[in-house]
């Protein structure tokens, strides 16, 4: 199949799921349109940054969502490496020795949120990574050539509408698990930054600390970024985080 085929036929069925959802074609519809068309249970994507807050834009299910969440507050996973590297990590296997070695706390916690496979696909054009597409399945699963190729076009697809978006996610209706995204992104980071006058430190370390935070008290990110916000929680760089729940 020639490339421009290819890019053809998934841009049509991208649209035709925009089109079903009634709104104009967003991340979302990507995700749906590759879950439909691929064979894996559910899609999500991150946008992702080198520096600042990374964080989830959309996920298909539950288990996708618990995937993203995952791996942007573990800074471990398939996502993050494909993002590390600028190139596809294919897992179809998560019981996989030297995977449980390579992450060994995202492995086990994927398992127990019920994926065993897990493709994460990066989003780029020349020097530009936005996110990553992430892909999973129940069963151990291998893409076959032709099936890897659609997964790659369904990445090239979401990069071209995360970077015309400009990270805005509209359109919160219809199926698929969808954000507020503005929102998202904003608490997230106006929760790191909070962080860095509370500890004193840039913004990656803040970022780092709050993922730390969320990671052993097994809470999302998103939770202790709201926290934050609403002063219910405040970092001190010399003692343990305070909770004041009255505070709000």
């Amino acid at each position: 199949m020639k490339p421009t085929s290819r890019s053809s036929r998934i841009r049509v069925l991208v649209a035709e799921q925009a089109a079903r959802r009634g709104a104009r074609v967003g991340v979302v519809d990507v995700c749906i349109a590759a879950v439909a068309s691929l064979p894996v249970g559910g899609a999500g994507v991150s946008a992702m940054f080198r520096t600042g807050a990374s964080h989830p834009l959309c996920s298909t299910d539950d288990i996708s969502e618990q995937l993203e969440e995952l791996q942007l507050t573990l800074g471990e996973g398939p996502c993050v490496d494909a993002f590390t590297r600028g190139a596809a990590v294919l897992t179809s296997d998560l019981r996989t020795g030297e995977l449980q070695d390579c992450w060994p706390v995202f492995s086990d916690a994927a398992l127990e949120a019920g994926a065993r496979a897990v493709f994460a696909l990066p989003l780029q054009i020349g020097a530009i990574s936005p996110g990553v597409l992430d892909l999973y399945a129940q069963v151990p699963v291998r893409l076959d050539t032709e099936e890897l190729a659609d997964a790659l076009a369904f990445a090239d697809l979401a990069t071209l509408v995360l970077l015309d978006a400009r990270i805005d996610e509209t359109g919160a209706s219809g199926k698929g698990h969808t954000e507020d995204l503005g929102g998202y992104r904003a608490e997230i980071s106006q929760a790191t930054g909070m962080l860095t006058v509370q500890l004193g430190v840039g913004i990656e370390e803040a970022f780092v600390r709050l993922r730390a935070h969320a990671y052993a008290h097994g809470h999302r990110l998103t939770v202790v970024s709201a926290d934050v916000v609403a002063r219910r929680l405040r970092f001190s760089p010399d003692a343990e985080p305070t909770r004041n729940d009255e505070d709000t």
